[in-house]
């Protein structure tokens, strides 16, 4: 039943956008929904008003607000009535949390038939990816919101620095080891109560998005893979290792089903190892990411730097699949265990070999990282060889028994920053 009076009154209340404009640039002109995912706390909703500043006609909805409570999709269009009577008739529709609309994709499909630019988000506890793309298929673009880049953490605070200054460069690197340590939640970067605010996340994400969402019965098991993944970011695992650990209590099919079940909370990444072949890549060990570098500082037991970078360096990647969807990110390893952090594979092509070191200097880059760019460049036949550093710029030629090439040598800051 309509809830009319309601209705009037969310329309009545100001969307106003004082926020930071993020550097995700959504397809406007493109006749497709777009679709926003997203672990919590990452600022979808924050977004979507961003988005009302800038297209035309537009109409927001929440529909966790009470006015839209069991609503039907018939029912939806006396809601654009309604709106139309006291706004103006609307052309772009921004729906927020569209999970909790009763068969929801079949009104979006019907409202797209219709000639609305629809815009929809959900949370991840309750609506995946991969349902929206099942659910609306092919009708949809979807974009990743990931939590504050290096360079919003630095809008937030209000800072335009300039790095070629000396002093400026070295409020820079402070500003830096801040964000390698409480990330870039944007609730957090302002607050007082960081540390506070991260443990509530990290339980909301592990109770909502994977206990609740996916009705996992090992709890104990389930606790023990999700800290363990948040406390192991940037490291290659093996899950045998981890269910070895669990001995007869825990099967394989449970082992998988949860580490699959994890992916979908958007709050953790698994990467392969870079093979032509989809059976190779499968058996080997993943390397695991966090999609926020904040609640691992609630988790850890030691100085971790150069693996918090690496972490840093892969979520800027994941960014970049926004723009550039053909960006497919792996790790090499060879059979004498060289290892490169980074191949940055597009099409049927390797791009791009990156290793990240926390090094002020080339006398600090370890020997073996070099070594293992030059093997890679000649298995994988790529000429583009990155070190990112800490602090350090540089480019080299460089050899190790015959093997030969240029590396580029760039500051994470100056990374993060272009």
């Amino acid at each position: 039943m309509i809830k009319e009076n309601l209705i009037k009154d969310f329309f009545a209340r100001d969307i106003r956008f004082d926020g930071i404009k993020r550097e995700l640039e959504v397809n406007l002109s493109e006749r497709k929904i777009i679709s926003l995912v997203g672990s919590r706390r990452a600022g979808k909703t924050w977004y979507f008003y961003y988005l009302f500043q800038k297209v035309p006609s537009p109409m927001y909805i929440n529909f966790e607000d009470i006015a839209f409570r069991n609503l039907s999709p018939e029912e939806f269009f006396e809601v654009i009535k309604i709106f139309s009577e006291i706004k103006y008739p609307p052309q772009n529709l921004l729906l927020d949390e569209v999970q909790n609309l009763k068969d929801w994709s079949v009104l979006i499909r019907s409202l797209h038939d219709r000639e609305f630019k629809i815009f929809i988000t959900g949370s991840s506890s309750k609506l995946l990816p991969k349902e929206i793309s099942t659910q609306l298929r092919g009708r949809t673009l979807s974009y990743i919101l990931l939590p504050f880049s290096f360079k919003e953490f630095l809008k937030a605070k209000k800072n335009n620095l300039r790095p070629e200054v000396f002093e400026e460069r070295g409020v820079l690197l402070k500003y830096l080891k801040e964000y390698l340590t409480y990330g870039g939640f944007p609730e957090v970067i302002l607050s007082q109560s960081k540390e506070k605010i991260l443990k509530e996340y990290l339980e909301e994400i592990f109770y909502k998005d994977f206990v609740e969402r996916h009705e996992i019965r090992s709890l104990e098991f389930g606790k023990f893979l999700f800290e363990f993944c948040f406390q192991n970011f940037s490291k290659e695992i093996s899950f045998k290792k981890v269910k070895n650990f669990f001995g007869k209590k825990i099967s394989d099919t449970t082992l998988y089903s949860y580490v699959e079940k994890l992916q979908d909370t958007l709050a953790i990444f698994f990467v392969e190892r870079f093979e032509k072949s989809f059976y190779l890549r499968r058996s080997f060990p993943r390397k695991v990411y966090v999609v926020d570098i904040g609640p691992s500082t609630i988790l850890r037991f030691e100085e971790d730097f150069s693996r918090r970078m690496e972490n840093v360096v892969f979520l800027e990647l994941l960014r970049q699949t926004n723009i550039n969807p053909l960006i497919e990110i792996y790790y090499w390893k060879d059979s004498s265990q060289y290892e490169v952090d980074f191949v940055i594979k597009e099409g049927i092509k390797v791009k791009k070999l990156i290793q990240v070191t926390y090094a002020n200097s080339f006398e600090e880059v370890k020997p073996r990282e070099i070594r293992a760019l030059l093997k890679a460049k000649e298995v994988l036949k790529c000429e583009n060889l990155i070190v990112i550093t800490w602090d350090y710029e540089d480019e080299k030629e460089c050899s190790w028994f015959g093997k030969k090439g240029k590396i580029k040598f760039i500051p994470l800051w100056k990374f993060l920053l272009e």
